[in-house]
């Protein structure tokens, strides 16, 4: 307990910046300072920890006020970018230094850390990213993946790709595996039917032009500031959109909502296998947790119902309803995901 306290105390102390290259300007969060040490200096740097997660005060970059918050139905389709070797070692919004060659993202929004599901739509697969930066703010962009991250799924080579991101709540097993830097057993490929409407939602949504950054690692002074002389910026795969977030020590996620939610969203014309429900919020995470499945409350978030999915039709949910009885849950159902 007395340990519990002193981490908690010395995590809110700690002030945080992510590096980044790119256009060389800064945006700074009100009220924050630059940590001892220097910005983006890897002394600066916090251990790395899932707790105390946080939700973050409102900052503005580039005239655009973000509002960080815990969405537990978290689940969009957008543009994703990376950023790598150039900024390996600089501090992430929430403290740690940032390890290009691990699996982590960048997101405007969600607590500090957060983890992800990220499906690359090009070819269907996911991985589970850890999220523990600021960014993109190229207003166009959903997220911005580590270096790592975009290898994983096979996008490293391009400036910009489709994502689908999905909040969820991994067990302490593959938390711990993201935490070391290595990834994650990656997740069973989207089915081509979902892809489908994923990629019918990301078609609505402007593409983006392809990004630069800097040829070189960034070296930055004490302190933010805006560059007068800024290096020319070379074309490249990648970039982190040249921004330095300083996050001062903002709020805890409630306990209940720790680390998010295994949460299925309910998207119009899905598929979900319920397996089980309970009035007990702990007990249907233990579930869903032995068995792979999640977490969905009902609209007064008295009943917490353990579910597959969501799948693109009913004969996949049959699929999924069928992995269910052989586990052993016979009284499994097939439901649509807006039940």
């Amino acid at each position: 307990m007395k340990y519990a306290v002193k981490l908690g105390i010395l995590s809110a102390a700690i002030v945080a910046i992510s590096g980044c290259a790119g256009s060389r300007d800064f945006g700074q969060v009100a009220g924050g300072t630059p940590p001892p040490g220097g910005v983006g200096k890897p002394g600066g740097a916090a251990a790395v920890s899932d707790y105390p997660q946080k939700i973050g005060d409102p900052y503005q970059v580039g005239g655009i006020t973000y509002t960080p918050e815990d969405v537990q139905s978290y689940d969009e389709v957008g543009y994703a970018s990376w950023y790598g070797e150039e900024l390996a070692g600089n501090v992430t919004a929430n403290g740690e230094a940032f390890n290009p060659q691990g699996i982590s993202a960048a997101h405007k929004t969600l607590p500090l850390p957060s983890y992800i599901e990220v499906t690359a739509l090009d070819t269907g697969r996911t991985i589970l990213v850890r999220v523990n930066d600021r960014g993109p703010f190229a207003t166009d962009r959903l997220i911005d993946l580590s270096l790592g991250a975009a290898r994983q799924l096979g996008i490293d080579r391009n400036g910009v790709s489709g994502v689908r991101v999905r909040k969820v709540n991994p067990n302490e097993q593959e938390r711990a595996v993201l935490r070391m830097g290595a990834p994650a057993t990656e997740r069973i490929a989207t089915p081509d039917s979902l892809l489908t409407i994923l990629r019918k939602n990301l078609a609505k949504l402007p593409r983006p032009a392809e990004p630069v950054k800097q040829a070189a690692k960034s070296s930055h002074a004490s302190s933010p500031a805006v560059s007068t002389n800024p290096p020319a910026p070379a074309k490249t795969s990648g970039t982190r959109d040249g921004r330095f977030i300083v996050e001062g020590p903002g709020r805890p996620v409630a306990a209940e909502n720790s680390v998010g939610d295994n949460y299925v969203g309910g998207l119009a014309g899905s598929y979900v296998v319920q397996v089980a429900a309970f009035s007990s919020k702990s007990r249907a995470d233990t579930l869903a947790k032995k068995i792979g499945a999640r977490v969905i409350p009902d609209g007064s978030r008295s009943i917490w119902r353990v579910r597959y999915g969501p799948f693109a039709s009913e004969q996949e949910a049959q699929a999924g309803l069928a992995q269910a009885q052989q586990r052993g849950y016979s009284g499994a159902r097939v439901l649509r995901a807006d039940q």
